[in-house]
C-alpha cells in the first residue's frame, strides 16, 4: 500500500498549488490513498465546506485538521456530514462535533486514518497518548494499516508518540510547524516517522504569513495582524510512504518538496 500525505494547506495559495500539483503527484507515484491536512486552508485558519470540497476534488481521500479546527465557524455547518473530514480525536471527548478517525477501503484492505493533537505549547486537549492507545486497539481489530497525523508543536512530543506506538501503527507523521524536517525514517518495529511534513502554500512568507508583519512582532512585541502571504511564490510539502501489504509495517518513507528551489520533475 502506498500513501501520499500532503502537509498543511495554507490559504488560497495552498489551495492553488495543491490543485496544480496533487494530480501530477498522483499520476507520478500512484498512491492508493491520499491524505491532506486542511486546518489552515481558509485564510490560514480553519476550513469551510467549499474549500473542503475543493481539496477532495484535487484528489484527497481524507482531510485532517489540527488546532485551528474551530477558527472558521463555518465548519460547524457541515462537519457532521463530512465523512472524509477528521479533527483531532482527543478534542474534549463527547463535547464537540465531528470524528477523530475514519477508515477507507483500498481493494481488499482497509486503511485507518487517525488525527491527534499534542499538548505541549498547545491549547488544552485530552491526553493524546491515552486516547490513541484506546482508539488504536479498536482499529487494530479491523486493520493493520493505520496512519496517524499528529498535529503538535514540539519535536520531542512527536518523537515520543511515534516510539511509544512503534509497531502498532504504520506511520506517524507530524504537522503544525509548517517546516519540513529532515528525519524521515522507519523505526525498528516498522512505523514510518517524520517529525513534520511541512506546509503547502506561500514559499516566501514566514510559515505562510506575510514577512513584514511577523518581523515587526519580533522587533517591537506589539500586537500584529498575521495575514497569509497570498502573493508569494508557492510551495508544496508532502511525503510518500510504502507499507507492506501483508504486515502493515512501513518499508519506505520519502519526503517531497515542490517550490522554486525544488522544481517538480516528472
Amino acid at each position: 500500500m502506498r500513501i501520499l500525505f500532503v502537509g498543511d494547506v495554507m490559504g488560497n495559495a495552498g489551495q492553488e498549488v495543491l490543485e496544480e500539483y496533487l494530480p501530477k503527484l498522483k499520476h507520478l507515484y500512484h498512491p492508493q490513498a491520499t491524505i491532506v491536512n486542511g486546518e489552515n486552508a481558509t485564510r490560514g485558519r480553519g476550513i469551510n465546506e467549499k474549500v473542503y470540497k475543493r481539496i477532495l476534488n484535487c484528489g484527497a481521500d481524507v482531510v485532517t485538521m489540527g488546532n485551528h479546527t474551530w477558527d472558521n465557524p463555518a465548519i460547524t455547518d457541515f462537519i457532521q456530514s463530512a465523512k472524509k473530514l477528521i479533527r483531532p480525536a482527543n478534542f474534549s471527548a463527547g463535547q464537540v462535533p465531528g470524528i477523530g478517525y475514519t477508515t477507507i477501503k483500498i481493494n481488499q484492505q482497509k486503511l485507518a486514518v487517525l488525527n491527534l493533537q499534542g499538548r505541549v505549547f498547545m491549547n488544552p486537549s485530552d491526553d493524546p497518548f491515552a486516547v490513541a492507545k484506546e482508539v488504536i486497539a479498536e482499529l487494530r481489530k479491523q486493520t493493520n494499516f493505520i496512519f496517524v497525523d499528529f498535529h503538535a508543536e514540539t519535536t520531542s512530543e512527536k518523537a515520543a508518540f511515534s516510539w511509544y506506538f512503534d509497531g502498532q501503527v504504520s506511520a506517524v507523521v507530524g504537522t503544525h510547524t509548517h517546516v519540513q524536517t529532515n528525519d524521515a525514517r522507519i523505526l525498528p518495529q516498522g512505523t514510518a516517522f517524520l517529525t513534520d511534513v511541512g506546509m503547502t502554500g506561500p514559499y516566501d512568507g514566514i510559515i505562510g504569513m506575510k514577512r513584514q508583519n511577523v518581523i515587526a512582532r519580533f522587533l517591537n512585541q506589539m500586537p500584529t495582524r498575521f495575514e497569509v502571504a497570498e502573493d508569494s511564490r508557492r510551495n508544496l510539502s508532502a511525503c510518500l510512504i510504502d507499507i507492506d501489504d501483508e504486515t502493515g509495517r512501513a518499508r519506505k518513507i520519502k519526503t517531497i518538496q515542490i517550490n522554486a528551489d525544488h522544481p517538480f520533475m516528472q
